[in-house]
C-alpha cells in the first residue's frame, strides 16, 4: 500500500516538473507561440483538475480500502471433529488462510477440517448509543 501512495507522489512530482520546465525545443517556435497565447489557462486548468481528480481518487480508494479492512466481523469456527462452535470478533486484514487474529490480540491457528462462517457486524453507527436512541425515538 505504501507503494502506491509512493508511486502516486512520483507521478505527481514528475507531471509538475515537466510542466514548470516545459516540453523542450521546438523546430516551429511561432505556431507554438501561437497555439500557447490562445489558451494556456485552458490547458492549465485541464492539467490540474487532472491532477486533482487524480489525487482525489488515489485519496478515496485507499480511505475506503483502509476502512474495510479494518472492518469487525464475527467469525464463527465449526470444528466437524470436535462438534464445537466457536464464535471470534476479528477484523478482516487479520483474517488469513491458516490463522485469524481477534480484537483482543487472540490468535487462532486453523486446521483444515475446520470450516469458517464470517458474518458482518451492525454498521457503527447503528451500534453506538445514539444510534439506539434514534431507533427508540422512531419505534423501531
Amino acid at each position: 500500500m505504501l507503494t502506491k501512495i509512493l508511486v502516486t507522489i512520483l507521478v505527481i512530482l514528475g507531471a509538475i516538473v515537466y510542466l514548470r520546465r516545459g516540453r523542450g525545443h521546438k523546430v516551429n517556435r511561432i505556431a507554438d507561440m501561437a497555439d500557447a497565447q490562445k489558451s494556456p489557462l485552458l490547458s492549465r486548468v485541464i492539467i490540474y483538475t487532472m491532477i486533482a481528480v487524480s489525487m482525489l481518487a488515489s485519496a478515496g480508494y485507499w480511505g475506503w480500502s483502509w476502512y474495510d479492512n479494518n472492518t469487525v466481523v464475527e467469525v464463527t469456527i465449526t470444528s466437524p471433529i470436535e462438534a464445537m462452535t466457536n464464535s471470534y470478533n476479528v477484523r478482516k486484514k487479520d483474517i488469513e488462510a491458516q490463522r485469524i487474529t481477534t480484537v483482543d490480540g487472540i490468535q487462532i491457528r486453523l486446521s483444515n477440517q475446520e470450516r469458517l462462517t464470517i458474518k458482518t457486524i451492525n454498521s457503527l453507527f447503528w451500534s453506538n448509543s445514539i444510534g439506539h436512541l434514534i431507533l427508540r425515538q422512531y419505534g423501531q
